[in-house]
């Protein structure tokens, strides 16, 4: 992990970052706004490890595809620190010095080429959200997204256990992250921390689930205002 020492290089390192995705992403250059450090990492993909280039901010994570190695990336995404729960994990023969970024919308393993970086990265991100937050206590009701098992992981579909095929496709449910058959997953359902306004892929036993939050929900809001919650959710359903 590659930390800056000076304001002067600081400012000028976040707008090379900056102009270095294409297309350009986020805003970087901000008020306050402080590079802790920068590296590559191992993100795991649905089907395959892929070396990503992320920068750590006192208050953001950004990460991206790496096109020219500390000139030029693509597929910019930002993650707020303050939605960043992180889950160390212990090495195995295939997998080593990873661990587990969690957020609402998406979660995925990372993996650094030394135990002592991965240490470093774990620890500054922790101390820059505990500094972002100020002695706040965290949302303890905020939701994370499942990780995705990944596709090689699973010869079988997770739920009816019938062997996938060149036919018979992989599909991951959103809400708990298995992998399964089509038609172990052909119901859709809204899940709010994810995306509140999409309809998404899940499993037969994740969509009951799902049903049973939103009548829940609906349940609740209705005693709660009066009636106005059918027509809130009508337009939806």
């Amino acid at each position: 992990m590659d930390i800056l020492s000076t304001e002067t290089q600081n400012l000028k390192r976040i707008k090379e970052v900056e102009n270095a995705f294409s297309p350009p992403g986020e805003k970087l250059s901000k008020p306050n706004r402080i590079l802790v450090g920068e590296g590559i990492l191992t993100k795991q993909n649905r089907k395959k490890r892929e070396q990503k280039a992320f920068f750590l901010f006192n208050d953001i994570l950004v990460y991206g595809s790496i096109i020219v190695n500390n000139r030029w990336y693509k597929n910019q995404k930002t993650i707020p620190l303050k939605d960043i729960k992180l889950e160390d994990m212990e090495d195995d023969e295939d997998f080593k010095h990873m661990w587990l970024i969690c957020t609402p919308s998406k979660s995925f393993f990372l993996s650094a080429p030394t135990y002592k970086e991965k240490k470093a990265w774990m620890t500054h991100i922790e101390l820059c959200q505990s500094s972002l937050l100020k002695g706040q206590v965290p949302n303890q009701n905020l939701n994370f997204a499942k990780s995705w098992i990944p596709d090689q992981a699973a010869q079988k579909c997770m739920r009816c256990f019938i062997t996938f095929t060149a036919t018979n496709r992989r599909h991951h449910c959103r809400k708990c992250g298995f992998v399964v058959c089509n038609n172990c997953s052909k119901d859709r359902a809204r899940i709010n921390h994810i995306d509140p306004k999409k309809l998404l892929r899940v499993c037969k036993p994740c969509s009951k689930t799902c049903n049973e939050e939103e009548t829940s929900r609906t349940r609740f809001y209705s005693v709660g205002s009066g009636g106005g919650a059918e027509e809130l959710f009508s337009d939806d359903e």
